[in-house]
């Protein structure tokens, strides 16, 4: 929506061009006309050059996507052409003088058309509607670098609905100002004379702001700033709007995008819709048709496969699995998934995981590619940071898993962890509906995942997911109470309470991320589980952190996690989970404390299994 509204300023600022001039007299005439018989044809003209723009867009703006990392250096070339067109009137003016005097040969007919035609309706709509032409003609070329800046942006996204509506946006807000100059007159003329010096700065000011921005990116200093920026504050507005239009039940213990709605407690995998299912792929009946499989565009890159269509999958059955790389229920679901994609690959499988950030730092794609490797994932994964895809499938939680048949028929769906037999046989149902001979009716295990991918003994989470951040903190005890978006200096909670966690030492709280703001630092944590893991990155510098975990006081020794020693030693390397406890006795109340050596370290969420 904000790219929309940006696209809609952006047509209608573009009536302060200067080479817009020479049309504008001609339009200005026709104020007096009756708007049926010379208004809405000059618009209707203007509407259709954009349209044809809009098309010619739509049909070539594939090719960054499919140029993958090469088209977005270009694209990038680009952008820093339209900021120098931006910053250089006289290069902008050499670039579009072919297009202005076209436009200014049509104006002149249409003026000749109008005053030789006599007052007759026809011959006035005619010169109306070539005036259009002639203005859209000028206004592309003259809105050159910012046209030319929404085309690249939507190009970026490969051809879509989105990018036809970008344009559309673009075009409603250059008829708008078109409009106001039909009904104003003269006066938004002697105005806008006026206002030239001034908007020659605005727009050099924007041109040395965009070639800033190619630089930033060019040298990877966006990261940065990714990293720092949340998800979850727009995702949360968009994720409320679709629940206000769909709802949609959740199944036990799903994650659900939606702001401070958002969490991650572990699913036991008996919601009613699954069991009802149970039965239906158990003794083979069809599956209801939930939907179409739409088309996976929108996504930023893809990792371990060129872009793919709904097209190109059409006869193979394929798995859509959403899921993020933090997030400790997908982590869990990750052994099942890959067994899938490795062992129904050669009779028609295609898995396809979409990963849509929750964390800012999960926007990072060098950080997804490390994931992807260390995890040993070998399927398609589609970066689906703009939750263009997640839009698409109407989708609201990780993990979620579509079940699409070989016709490119939605025929399952499943939220959360667990029912992993079922799902199974429901992947093996469609492969024979696909006409798939031999399919097995076993189903894998993953009794023998580790670390933090084992599965969560439910039986023994007594302590929800936490959220550090001020936005969705609970239970929060130190003395001092949460400050948000300042440095203060906290005091753990002496005795807390289950579920109940605190902070020691200097902390700057933001609105999803606790960060040490200097010296050292403690967070406290009771809880009552088998695991305890918490979301972890080091500082803006990227220098590791070194820490030291206690269970009640002492070294964990035999119930320290994967990434702690039994001393309780470790080191934040990277942004992401951390497994900091796993019990191997018995399970009780316990006092988590974890001491922070270095500052700079970036706390997100605990999880419990």
């Amino acid at each position: 929506m904000l790219l929309i509204l940006l696209s809609y300023l952006g047509g209608a600022l573009t009536i302060l061009s200067p080479c817009i001039l020479p049309v504008l007299p001609f339009v200005f005439a026709r104020t007096g006309q009756p708007f049926v018989r010379s208004g809405l044809p000059l618009l209707a003209g203007m509407a259709l050059t954009f349209a044809l723009v809009a098309t010619l867009a739509a049909v070539g703006g594939g090719w960054v996507v499919q140029a993958n990392q090469y088209g977005r250096w270009l694209a990038m070339a680009l952008m820093a052409f339209f900021g120098l067109t931006l910053m250089l009137p006289h290069l902008a003016d050499r670039l579009t003088k072919p297009l202005v005097a076209l436009g200014d040969k049509l104006s002149n007919k249409a003026q000749q058309a109008g005053a030789s035609a006599g007052d007759s309706a026809w011959s006035g709509a005619r010169s109306s509607f070539l005036l259009g032409i002639a203005t859209g003609l000028l206004w592309a070329p003259c809105a050159g670098p910012v046209l030319g800046l929404v085309l690249t942006g939507a190009a970026l996204n490969g051809a879509s609905a989105g990018t036809t509506l970008l344009l559309l946006a673009y075009a409603a807000g250059a008829a708008t100002s078109l409009g106001l100059a039909l009904l104003i007159g003269g006066k938004v003329f002697s105005a806008m004379k006026r206002s030239l010096g001034a908007g020659e700065w605005v727009r050099r000011g924007l041109g040395v702001a965009m070639l800033g921005g190619v630089a930033a990116i060019a040298s990877g200093l966006d990261t940065g700033l990714l990293t720092r920026v949340s998800t979850v504050a727009t995702a949360g507005l968009e994720q409320k709007l679709i629940d206000k239009l769909s709802p949609r039940a959740p199944q036990d213990g799903a994650m659900m995008a939606g702001g401070a709605m958002m969490s991650r407690t572990a699913m036991t995998g008996n919601g009613p819709a699954m069991t009802a299912m149970r039965g239906a792929a158990a003794g083979g009946s069809t599956l209801p048709v939930e939907g179409k499989l739409t088309q996976l565009t929108g996504a930023v890159e893809w990792l371990n496969s060129a872009p793919l269509s709904a097209e190109q999958l059409k006869g193979k059955v394929v798995l859509v699995d959403f899921w993020t790389y933090s997030c400790i229920n997908c982590l869990r679901t990750m052994p099942y998934v890959k067994a899938w994609a490795e062992k129904y690959r050669d009779q028609g499988l295609v898995v396809i995981g979409v990963h849509a950030p929750e964390f800012a730092f999960e926007r990072d794609i060098g950080n997804v590619r490390k994931a992807i490797k260390d995890l040993g994932i070998t399927y398609p994964v589609a970066v689906d940071n703009n939750f263009a895809i997640w839009r698409s499938f109407g989708n609201q939680y990780w993990p979620a898993h579509y079940f699409i048949d070989a016709k490119g028929q939605i025929r399952h769906h499943h939220f959360g962890e667990g029912e992993y037999a079922q799902s199974e046989q429901v992947i093996q149902q469609l492969l024979e509906e696909a006409g798939r001979k031999d399919v097995s009716n076993s189903v894998v295990s993953a009794e023998d995942a580790k670390g933090v991918q084992q599965a969560a003994d439910m039986g023994q989470v007594a302590s929800p997911e936490t959220y550090l951040g001020y936005e969705r903190a609970q239970n929060f005890a130190s003395p001092e109470g949460q400050a948000a978006d300042q440095a203060r200096s906290y005091t753990a909670p002496a005795k807390p309470s289950l579920n109940q966690w605190g902070l020691a030492g200097s902390w700057l709280s933001q609105p999803d991320q606790v960060t040490l703001n200097q010296g050292t630092g403690r967070i406290v944590y009771r809880f009552h589980a088998r695991d305890l893991h918490l979301v972890l990155g080091p500082g803006k510098d990227g220098k590791p952190v070194r820490f030291r975990v206690t269970i009640d006081g002492a070294a964990p020794g035999a119930n320290h996690g994967t990434d702690v020693a039994a001393d309780g030693s470790g080191t934040i390397t990277g942004q992401r989970l951390y497994q900091l406890v796993r019990q191997s006795g018995s399970i009780g109340d316990r006092t988590f404390s974890i001491e922070f050596l270095d500052p700079g370290v970036q706390a997100y969420a605990f999880t419990f299994g």
